[in-house]
């Protein structure tokens, strides 16, 4: 046996030849782990365009249009040929709730909320206790233009975490958070892309354009195809579908 070769951890210094083994060893997890990373980092998605403001509490002013998804219009300084124009900002509660305005509809009133955006979609969670009717006159409500019938394929999400609450606020590992939201009542959004990958975001109603969440809980963060009526109300898109034709992909 040679003894230059026998080893025990607690000695001070290793043979030559189990230094060369070791050193080429680490060498090798090294490099394996960098190209791990590496691989993770070039096919990880970027996150969306998304921000929540938590603890930026501002205050609106505008015009309540409650249903299925309530708005809250807030006249834009600019005009359309000298008629007024509007933001239209979708309303949802704190925590997992939607918004309970349905006594403030078409009546103008202010409210203290934080912004939830994505890109050039906007939403407020309104402070609990903070909605009050001024006396102004409210926004003339707009009347919904139907755009026709269309089949589109898509994924349901919840308006909240989607828009900024959470990132990403979609797709399967998301699904139980989504399902307790639609649950509390914030509205849902079909998400749908095109083949040349443009995005479009439409509020999922029922035919009469009645609430459907519970309706669709099974379905949230699963490809699926549905037919329905597309609606255009101000800058919003409307999907008015029976939730009984929805079809897994």
């Amino acid at each position: 046996m040679n003894n230059e070769e026998f080893y025990v951890g607690y000695l001070p210094k290793m043979p030559r030849s189990v230094t060369r083994v070791v050193r080429i060893v680490v060498i090798v997890i090294l490099a394996v782990a960098a190209a791990l990373v590496g691989a993770f980092w070039i096919g990880q998605k970027p996150f969306a365009n998304s921000f929540f403001e938590f603890g930026n509490v501002r205050q609106f002013e505008g015009t309540i249009q409650a249903g299925a998804v309530p708005f809250l219009l807030v006249e834009k300084e600019e005009k359309n040929n000298g008629i007024p124009t509007f933001e239209r900002f979708p309303l949802v509660a704190e925590g997992k709730h939607g918004a309970d305005v349905e006594i403030y509809d078409g009546r103008r009133v202010t409210l203290d909320g934080t912004l939830i955006y994505r890109d050039d979609m906007r939403m407020i969670e309104v402070a609990d206790g903070s909605v009050k009717t001024v006396a102004l006159a409210p926004a003339e409500i707009e009347t919904p233009v139907s755009l026709g019938q269309f089949t589109l394929r898509g994924e349901i999400v919840d308006s909240k975490c989607y828009l900024g609450v959470m990132n990403p606020g979609q797709s399967k590992p998301h699904r139980d958070c989504a399902v307790a939201c639609l649950r509390g009542g914030i509205p849902p959004l079909f998400i749908v892309r095109d083949e040349s990958g443009n995005l479009s975001e439409l509020w999922l109603v029922s035919t009469d354009g009645k609430a459907i969440n519970k309706q669709i809980l099974d379905y949230v963060a699963e490809p699926i195809e549905i037919t329905g009526e597309v609606t255009r109300l101000g800058d919003q898109l409307f999907f008015k579908i029976d939730p009984g034709a929805i079809k897994r992909l």
